[in-house]
C-alpha cells in the first residue's frame, strides 16, 4: 500500500503538456510568431535552470545568461567553424557549461544573498566582454551565422518545423525538473532552500547540493542557449548580456519559482507580452515593467501559485496509507555498550570558555541527561557532538570512531540524529515531506524509504495531518514532527535539545510520555533540559556540567542530593530532593 504523495492534476500536466507540444506551432501562421514560440521554448528552458537552483534550492544566480550563451555558441562554433553534428556540439556546450557551473558553485559556498548575487552578476559581465573582444573566437560584434539545425529522421528546414523540436525539448526538460523534485536529491535542495542547517544536520550533504543544482542549472541554459542559435541560425554578444539574465530570473519569479509549469507560463509571457503591448508606443515598457512588479510584490508564489491553491482547494486532500512494517527504534548492538564517548572535550570562543574538559558516556540503550544552569555549556556539546561546532580539544568516539570535526551531515549518515533547542522544521513543506526527507538519510528503495516515513509519523501520532504545512500547527505538533523527522531515519542516538522548551502542561507530559516509549523501544538518547521534573521522570543517568566543566554524575538519586549540584542549578536541597 502506497501513501498518496501526489495530486492528479500534476500528472493531467504533463498530458496537457504533450498536447500542447503538438498544437501550439499549428496556432502560429507567421514567420515571426513562430520565432517568438521558438524564443519562448529557449527562455523557458533556461528558466527552468533558475527553477532548479532558485525554486528548489533557494540559491539566487544572475549568470544564467552565461550560461544560455555558451550553449548557443557550443552549437554555433560546432555546425558552422568544426563542422559537428549538432547534438555532439551541444553535449560539448553542455559539459563546459557543467564544469563552470560546478566551478562557480564552488567558488560561491561561502557566500549567499546579495554577495551571492554581486559574484555571478560579475561572471556575467566577464562573459560578455570576453564574447565581445575575443573576435577571432566568437566573431566579436558580428557574431556568427549560418548555425546548423538538429538532424532529425526527417530534415529540419523551415522555421515552423524546428517549432516542434524546440517545444519537445522544452517539455523533456520541464518533465525532468518536475520529476526532480520528487527525488531524494530534489527533496534534499527543498531541504538546503528551506534550512540549511536542519538539512545538514539531517544527513544533507549542502554543499553537494547546491553544486549539483548549480551544474543542472548550468547545463539547462546551455540547452536553452542551443535551442535559441539554432532556431535564428544566427547569434551575437549582445544577446547573452545581463538584461537577459534579469528577465530570466523574472520570468521564474513571474510564474513561480519553484513551479514548472510557472516557469515555463512566465517565460511564454514575457516574450509575447512586449509583443502584445506594442500599441502603447512609447509608454509599453512602463506598463511591461509595471505588470512584472505587481505580480512580483503581490503574488510571492508567482501566477501559478494561485492555480495551485484553487486546485488543492478543489481537490480532496489524501490520507496516509498505513506502514507495512514496524519502525526500527534503536539500531543494533549490545545493550549497555559504549555508544558515545566524550573524553576532554573543549571548546573555546576567544576567551569564553564554552566547554572546558568534559568526560561522560553514553551507553546504548540508555535515556542520558545532561543538565545545568543556563550558560553551563550543555546546548554547545550537543553542537560539538552533532558537528555544528568543531571542538577545540578533546574527542567525540561514536560507535567506536572519532567524530569530532566531521560534519554535520557525515555524523548523521553514520546514525546519529538531533533536534534543536529553536524549531527548525522545514515550515512550507508538509509533515509527510518534512519527515519523508528525514527517512530517505538512512537509503534504500522509495518504497522503504515512503514506508519508514509513514511508520514514524504513525509513531507520533501525527497520521491525520500529515499533509498539512509545518507552519499551519501548533507548536506542540511542530515539535512532534520533528521527532518524528528524525525517527524516521532510524537513529541509533537521539540527541534532544530541550524537546519541552514552550510547551504546556499537558504537552510536556505527552511529550514524557512519547520518550519513554521510545527509551522502552530501545533508542539511546541524550537529553537536554531545563524541566527537572521531566528529566527525574525519564534519566537513567545524569550529568551536570557548570561554567563548562563536569561538576556531577551518576543516577538521578545520586546527581539531585548533590551539594555540589543543589548549590549550581537547584538553589537548595530540599528543592532537588522533591524533583
Amino acid at each position: 500500500m502506497q501513501a498518496k504523495k501526489g495530486i492528479p492534476y500534476k500528472y493531467f500536466g504533463l498530458l496537457l503538456g504533450a498536447i500542447a507540444v503538438g498544437i501550439l506551432p499549428l496556432l502560429f501562421d507567421t514567420r515571426y510568431a513562430t520565432n517568438l514560440l521558438i524564443l519562448a521554448a529557449a527562455s523557458g528552458v533556461s528558466a527552468l535552470g533558475l527553477t532548479v537552483l532558485l525554486g528548489y534550492t533557494g540559491q539566487i544566480s544572475m549568470a544564467q545568461a552565461t550560461f544560455y550563451g555558451i550553449g548557443a555558441y557550443a552549437v554555433a562554433l560546432g555546425t558552422t567553424r568544426y563542422h559537428t553534428n549538432w547534438w555532439v556540439a551541444l553535449a560539448v556546450g553542455i559539459m563546459a557549461a557543467a564544469m563552470f557551473g560546478t566551478f562557480l558553485g564552488m567558488a560561491t559556498l561561502k557566500v549567499g544573498g546579495r554577495y551571492l548575487a554581486m559574484i555571478t552578476i560579475g561572471t556575467q559581465i566577464i562573459f560578455s566582454l570576453i564574447m565581445l573582444n575575443w573576435i577571432k573566437f566568437s566573431g566579436g560584434p558580428d557574431g556568427i551565422s549560418g548555425i546548423k539545425r538538429p538532424p532529425f529522421f526527417f530534415q529540419v528546414t523551415t522555421a515552423h518545423d524546428y517549432s516542434w523540436v524546440a517545444l519537445g525539448l522544452l517539455f523533456i526538460v520541464g518533465a525532468f525538473v518536475w520529476w526532480l523534485r520528487n527525488t531524494p536529491l530534489g527533496r534534499s535542495m527543498v531541504a538546503v532552500r528551506e534550512n540549511e542547517l536542519a538539512a545538514e544536520a539531517m544527513g544533507v550533504n549542502t554543499v553537494r547540493t547546491k553544486v549539483v543544482a548549480f551544474v543542472i542549472s548550468a547545463m539547462l541554459g546551455a540547452i536553452g542557449g542551443a535551442i535559441y542559435a539554432a532556431g535564428f541560425a544566427y547569434i551575437s554578444p549582445d544577446t547573452f548580456s545581463y538584461d537577459m539574465s534579469i528577465q530570466t530570473l523574472a520570468a521564474t519569479l513571474l510564474g513561480g519559482s519553484d513551479a514548472v509549469v510557472g516557469t515555463v507560463l512566465g517565460a511564454g509571457a514575457l516574450t509575447f507580452l512586449p509583443e502584445l503591448l506594442r500599441d502603447f508606443n512609447s509608454i509599453y515598457l512602463v506598463m511591461y515593467g509595471f505588470i512584472i512588479i505587481v505580480v512580483i510584490v503581490f503574488m510571492p508564489n508567482g501566477l501559478w501559485g494561485f492555480v495551485d491553491l484553487a486546485a488543492k482547494r478543489l481537490v480532496k486532500r489524501p490520507t496516509m496509507a498505513k506502514a507495512e512494517t514496524e519502525l526500527q527504534v534503536g539500531g543494533q548492538g549490545q545493550m549497555g555498550e559504549e555508544l558515545l564517548v566524550v573524553t576532554g572535550l573543549g571548546k573555546h570562543f576567544g576567551g569564553l570558555k564554552a566547554l572546558d574538559g568534559v568526560d561522560f558516556v553514553v551507553r546504548r540503550g540508555e535515556l542520558h541527561a545532561l543538565i545545568g544552569p543556563n550558560g553551563s555549556g550543555k546546548s554547545t556539546s550537543i553542537n560539538v557532538i552533532s558537528g555544528i561546532y568543531v571542538p577545540t580539544f578533546g574527542g567525540v568516539r561514536f560507535k567506536g570512531k572519532e567524530i569530532g570535526g566531521k560534519r554535520p551531515s557525515k555524523i548523521a549518515q553514520g546514525g546519529m540524529a538531533r533536534t534543536f533547542q529553536n524549531l527548525r522544521l522545514f515550515r512550507e513543506l508538509t509533515v509527510w515531506e518534512n519527515v519523508l526527507i528525514g527517512s530517505q538519510k538512512k537509503g534504500g528503495s522509495a518504497a522503504e524509504v515512503d514506508d519508514r516515513a509513514r511508520g514514524a509519523i504513525e509513531f507520533v501520532g501525527m497520521s491525520g495531518k500529515a499533509f498539512e504545512r509545518c507552519k499551519n500547527l501548533p507548536y506542540g505538533h511542530q515539535k512532534l514532527v520533528e521527532i518524528a523527522r528524525q525517527l524516521a531515519g532510524e537513529p541509533e542516538l537521539l540527541l534532544l535539545d530541550e524537546p519541552a522548551a514552550g510547551l504546556n502542561q499537558t504537552e510536556k507530559q505527552e511529550m514524557v510520555h512519547l520518550l519513554k516509549r521510545l527509551h522502552n523501544a530501545g533508542l539511546t538518547m541524550l537529553l537536554v533540559e531545563h524541566d527537572m521534573s521531566m528529566v527525574a521522570q525519564l534519566s537513567n543517568t545524569m550529568t551536570v556540567l557548570n561554567f563548562g566543566k563536569k561538576i556531577s554524575e551518576g543516577n538521578p538519586d545520586h546527581v539531585l542530593s548533590d551539594p555540589a549540584v543543589v548549590e549550581a542549578y537547584l538553589g537548595n536541597r530540599e528543592v532537588a530532593l522533591n524533583a
